[in-house]
């Protein structure tokens, strides 16, 4: 797991392109820009504003729409300036006005003297609250650092484990050039989002797309493979185990057992695969990710192969067959 600190100039300098762009800029308390964030929930602050303190979330991002901007300008008009204060006085994260709304001259005064940032948007509070929040869920997501490979087969992200020389670096090379995708090699950074989901990354955006090949060295997927060769991320839906092959182990040979592997505190389907010469692993992961995604959309192979058996010993031709041989004496 790791910690996050995540300021409020993070969040201004956070590098967001189109639909996920921010727009924020700041227009007061700009001392106070390294507070930090440390929680991915909102707040929209009426309730203070009017004088109720008793649930007041103070610690989390305060958003301004046009109804708290209005009720500022009327608190303004009137020289009441006591709940607003005690906002400040709370030791908030940063206030954010969106639709590009300009606070009240008083209420950046405070905001100055108390080194509380006011940042200002134009999207609108719904739009940009959505953002922020998709944003901050991802940012403060549980997160933890696995050594494998991640790609995409056929639309499916697998992780694949394995000691060190199993060949996990190879066998995604292979996957690669029958047109596969590579999200991460050797290091893969993964974080939990809405608690359910497991999205996995390089760990670094640099160098995350180099491979190391033994007796080979480094080569760069992207220059030699183009840019449909990568990803820079993916959900982790199959765990792939890669082991040497041990002939006194039991592996599953029919598939009834479905193991999982726990991903901070997310089952994933996990298959253990024993490596040996002769064995077409590339084509194994391929038939793997094909199976996994019938399995999504209902049809599971090993049951109905099972009912199949049953209805055959049930039927009239197993019966047949079993009774019309004659003893052998």
């Amino acid at each position: 797991m790791v910690d996050v600190r995540f300021t409020v100039l993070d969040l201004i300098d956070i590098d967001l392109k189109e639909h996920n762009s921010l727009n924020l800029h700041c227009i007061g308390g700009r001392k106070g820009l390294t507070r930090e964030i440390r929680t991915p929930e909102l707040n929209r602050p009426m309730g203070a504003l009017i004088g109720f303190y008793e649930d007041f979330a103070f610690h989390r991002v305060q958003i301004f729409g046009k109804g708290e901007t209005a009720y500022l300008r009327q608190m303004e008009s009137k020289g009441e300036l006591h709940s607003i204060r005690e906002i400040f006085n709370r030791h908030i994260p940063c206030c954010i006005f969106t639709h590009n709304m300009q606070p009240p001259r008083e209420f950046l005064q405070i905001a100055e003297e108390v080194q509380c940032p006011i940042l200002q948007t134009d999207l609108e509070t719904a739009d940009f609250s959505a953002r922020l929040m998709r944003i901050l869920a991802e940012i403060f997501a549980p997160r933890k650092t696995i050594h494998g490979v991640l790609v995409e087969v056929f639309g499916l992200g697998i992780l694949l484990l394995g000691d060190s020389g199993v060949g996990k670096s190879e066998t995604a090379l292979e996957l690669i050039h029958r047109g596969h995708r590579l999200v991460a090699d050797d290091v893969v950074d993964i974080h939990c989002v809405n608690g359910n989901i497991l999205m996995g990354m390089g760990a670094n955006k640099i160098i995350g797309h180099h491979m190391e090949v033994r007796g080979l060295g480094i080569i760069n997927i992207t220059h030699m493979f183009g840019v449909r060769a990568i990803r820079y991320r993916k959900e982790i839906q199959l765990v792939v185990a890669l082991g040497t092959w041990d002939a006194l182990k039991s592996y599953d040979r029919l598939g009834f057992e479905e193991q999982t592997m726990e991903i901070l505190g997310v089952n994933i389907p996990m298959l253990d695969i024993p490596v040996k010469p002769g064995r077409n692993i590339p084509i194994i992961i391929e038939t793997a990710a094909m199976n996994e995604r019938l399995k999504s959309m209902g049809y599971n192979a090993a049951k109905e192969f099972s009912k199949n058996i049953l209805k055959w010993m049930e039927s009239d031709t197993a019966r047949s067959v079993y009774f019309g041989h004659d003893e052998i004496i």
